[in-house]
């Protein structure tokens, strides 16, 4: 092994960029990232609808060696989060390491010399001793099946694809959709637009939003103390870490928030009819809980309108619902969620012998740490399966893998060694572990974007975010060192 292997990461969002940063400030430069769009920044590039912002506080959602007293809001905005990408990539090197427009389609481990060999969508080819997939679970939007939806005359568009070419100014604009971009669009465009519907398929639990302007003075004052937004930091990962306590049984936690998502509603919400259609029916947490301090005043203004019954068609000039209401609009957005079990797709990876990852994934995708498969050697999934988080910042979690991927790289380097590969039975019982703890989670009591067809939960981690920084220290033991 070369002391400095090449390292070769697929995605330049927050978890490709926190891998390359990792290796390069511990001394390794050949490091290469392949990114399909013209520019970095992930979902924080091609999310750009109105109203879009982080859900977790800017300060815990920032690399922790890299804090950025700049922050506008205690929860950033989509332009300053994409600002705070592209000055950190700047900062530490990683933008002349990026290859952008570059789209990997194919991915192959060679045993007989220990490489990589990647394939991409202009026909050139790639090796690398270590391959790094950091495309995310919430890359490629889904649109769901309406009949009719091609026959619409009018705009419509996933909010992750927004089209600001359209203008909403007194448009019928619906929304289709009530989970975490919803609420942050609806209250955006209300004022906007002529009339707004909203089709809500399933009622989430809204909390309120601890928002607060970052002032002069608070921004002076991290600059000169940097050991205060330490603190402040430390205790948002305090605050989620006591919140995931719900999510895994604590009865006490769940009702206390259940309280105060309540206690949010009756507040914000003063039409009763309103109100009970607003009331969720789904265990609190078994769907992404959300955040906001002004979606439920937007659906009480008058030319909003909340609908609860199914769409069944969609007209060139209206959407239909199942109790025979006719809905007319002149632009329609999805907010629909993602592909988010359909891991690594649409790239196609085999391993040794020529394994096809997806035929391994057949019964629901799962990984060690969310990071290494059996028989995909110097393989490592940033943001992997069972690694999202139900509370918390999953730009922690990226620290840790990325941590995680250097130790591996370090260990090949000190023992000469090709590759390592994770023990089928580890990983087996890794698995086992994750699942039967699942199992307990609220995540198993409704159908989300955390399940897949099967009802197999192939997204979330079941613990807290100190248990997968102890876990996530490379282990050689758990390894095959060839």
């Amino acid at each position: 092994m070369s002391p400095d292997p090449s390292v070769l990461i697929v995605g330049a969002g927050f978890g490709g960029l926190a891998a390359a940063i990792e290796l390069v400030r511990h001394g390794h430069r050949n490091v290469t990232i392949l990114e399909k769009a013209d520019s970095l920044g992930g979902v924080w590039r091609d999310n750009t609808y109105p109203g879009a912002a982080c859900d977790a506080p800017s300060d815990l959602y920032s690399f922790s060696f890299a804090p950025n007293t700049k922050w506008p809001k205690r929860f950033a905005e989509q332009p300053a989060i994409l600002a705070y990408l592209q000055d950190v990539a700047a900062r530490y090197g990683i933008l002349e390491r990026i290859r952008f427009g570059v789209e990997v389609t194919e991915a192959e481990f060679d045993a007989d010399h220990g490489l990589w060999r990647i394939q991409t969508s202009d026909g050139s080819q790639l090796t690398a001793n270590v391959f790094v997939p950091a495309v995310g679970q919430l890359s490629r939007p889904t649109l769901p099946n309406i009949p009719g939806m091609d026959r619409f005359a009018g705009a419509q568009f996933h909010s992750a694809r927004w089209n600001h070419d359209v203008d909403l100014t007194g448009k019928r604009v619906a929304v289709v959709g009530t989970g975490a971009s919803a609420i942050q669009i609806v209250p955006a465009i209300a004022p906007q637009v002529a009339h707004l519907t909203v089709f809500q398929r399933s009622v989430p639990w809204i909390m309120p939003k601890f928002e607060s302007w970052y002032l002069p003075a608070k921004s002076g004052l991290f600059r000169l103390l940097p050991v205060m937004q330490t603190i402040e930091r430390r205790g948002w990962w305090s605050y989620f870490e006591f919140v995931s306590k719900a999510l895994d049984g604590n009865v006490a936690v769940r009702e206390a928030l259940t309280t105060i998502a309540g206690r949010h509603r009756r507040s914000q919400v003063t039409d009763p009819k309103l109100r009970a259609a607003l009331k969720p029916i789904d265990a609190p947490g078994c769907k992404r809980g959300l955040m906001s301090n002004d979606y439920y005043p937007a659906l009480m203004r008058d030319n909003a309108r909340l609908e609860t019954a199914r769409i069944t068609e969609i007209t060139p000039n209206s959407v239909i619902t199942e109790d025979g209401g006719d809905h007319p609009v002149d632009v329609i957005v999805y907010c629909t969620g993602f592909t988010a079990t359909d891991f690594l797709a649409p790239m196609k990876i085999r391993g040794t012998g020529g394994k096809d990852l997806h035929e391994q994934w057949t019964s629901g995708a799962r990984a060690y740490l969310g990071m290494s498969v059996p028989e995909f050697p110097n393989m490592f999934v940033m943001y992997g399966p069972n690694t999202n988080l139900g509370a918390g910042s999953i730009v922690f979690m990226h620290e840790q893998q990325a941590r995680h991927i250097r130790q591996a790289v370090q260990h090949l380097v000190r023992n000469n060694a090709t590759y390592v590969s994770i023990k089928s039975d580890v990983a087996d019982q890794f698995d086992d572990e994750i699942q039967e703890r699942l199992s307990h989670t609220v995540w198993t009591q409704c159908m989300s974007w955390y399940r897949d067809a099967s009802g197999r939960v192939t997204t979330n981690w079941p613990g807290r975010m100190s248990e997968y920084e102890r876990r996530t220290q490379f282990d050689a033991r758990s390894y095959e060192t060839v």
